[in-house]
């Protein structure tokens, strides 16, 4: 195919999309948008070739799991595949409270209000609440989805350093003091595999009288008892406002939720376009994460293996002299510095069976170009094996 075109068309959005350059670039090295034709597990099966998955979100390995199955069948046998509308209107039904029910009581939290896509849940978390003349503090390396919730809502957003509790405290300062203020953050962040330093941040955010707001979608299943995530991991329930996180990691479903104190939520469920003009999550995929939420608590040895295979990969990574950025969780980067080292490395990597996503400023700062590898609890030894020769290969094509 053609990588640049002559004829321009009389209609120029139609030229924006024919010549632009970065889907140009895309479409040349194709290091996104890989079909699987098949997968068991931490195994797929992509062109006749069967690979290690190394960058999927499945950090318990439930999405195989007998029980969650068996509940996604056994709810779409009862209900259908969908419910063909939003919440507000003819689109709720019983498994979505019983979903909210237990995932607010397994957090603390009063209340929980499911979406249809974990990036709705996040965004909303933010656009439900914050208005024109309110004050966001964010920190600077938050997920798209909270951006893009800040960014509707109007207010004046003012940015700190990555996870730096005095360049918030500095930035707080200098601030209109009288706007109702908020603070957004993650618990872990997904690109860098960073714990938020939440407790230095919720004292400042309790000073400054912030609405706290943390997505947890990569804490979530991985950090405090049971998987309680990052607020429960520092004993901070009370200091966080709203926690939002997704259902299509360690709950092995996809969706999302907001938790908080019911006048919150029932705030949300009034305020919320990403709520009130949504189609509800549907039957198979409720039943799908409420099972998981049932075996993290039931199962404890899908934790106890995910941490176990983070320790042993993190160990290696260290031994082959790669850098981690850091990284404290199963969200593992291998921070390369430009995408002219990223891209043979994906690829050597590729070559020897191994799965893994490129990920290039802007996306992350300049100079951070890295490779986003991710552990599961399915992850066997004998694939971490074969993920240790596959690194040395890469190394050496770099």
């Amino acid at each position: 195919m053609a990588l640049f075109s002559f004829s321009k068309h009389k209609k120029a959005v139609l030229n924006r999309c024919r010549d632009d350059y970065t889907t140009q670039m895309r479409q040349k090295y194709d290091p996104f948008y890989h079909a699987m034709d098949a997968q068991s597990g931490t195994t797929v099966t992509m062109d006749g070739k069967e690979l290690i998955m190394l960058s999927s979100n499945d950090y318990l390995g439930l999405a195989f799991h007998p029980k969650v199955i068996e509940a996604a069948t056994t709810a779409m046998k009862r209900w259908g595949t969908s419910t063909n509308g939003a919440r507000p209107s003819n689109g709720s039904r019983a498994f979505h409270l019983q979903l909210e029910e237990k995932i607010a009581a397994f957090l603390g939290r009063e209340a929980c209000h499911v979406h249809a896509a974990g990036y709705l849940s996040c965004m909303s978390s933010v656009a439900s609440f914050a208005q024109k003349g309110d004050v966001v503090f964010a920190d600077k390396n938050i997920h798209s989805c909270l951006w893009d919730g800040i960014q509707i809502t109007r207010a004046t957003v003012e940015r700190f350093s990555h996870n730096n509790p005095e360049d918030l405290r500095a930035v707080i300062s200098a601030s209109n003091h009288e706007a109702p203020k908020f603070l957004v953050i993650e618990g872990v962040y997904s690109m860098e595999g960073h714990i938020c330093r939440l407790p230095e941040l919720a004292e400042i955010a309790e000073e400054e009288g912030c609405f706290t707001i943390l997505d947890d979608a990569h804490g979530f299943g991985v950090l405090g008892r049971q998987g309680r995530g990052t607020v429960d991991h520092f004993g901070l329930n009370d200091k966080v406002e709203v926690v939002c996180g997704s259902l299509s990691k360690s709950l092995a479903s996809t969706g999302g939720f907001v938790a908080g104190s019911s006048e919150i939520i029932e705030y949300l469920r009034t305020h919320s376009k990403q709520t009130i003009f949504s189609a509800a999550i549907s039957p198979g995929q409720a039943a799908a994460a409420q099972a998981s939420l049932e075996i993290m608590q039931a199962e404890p040895e899908h934790l106890e293996r995910l941490w176990a295979n983070t320790k042993k990969y993190r160990t290696m990574l260290k031994s082959l002299g790669l850098d981690t950025w850091e990284s404290e969780t199963p969200a593992v980067p291998i921070v390369l510095g430009s995408k002219e080292r990223v891209y043979p490395f994906w690829k050597a990597l590729l070559e020897k069976g191994v799965f893994t996503v490129m990920s290039i400023a802007p996306a992350v700062p300049a100079g951070k170009d890295l490779i986003r590898t991710a552990i599961s609890a399915m992850h066997t030894d004998e694939q971490l094996d074969r993920i240790g020769d596959a690194l040395q290969y890469a190394i050496k094509k770099m």
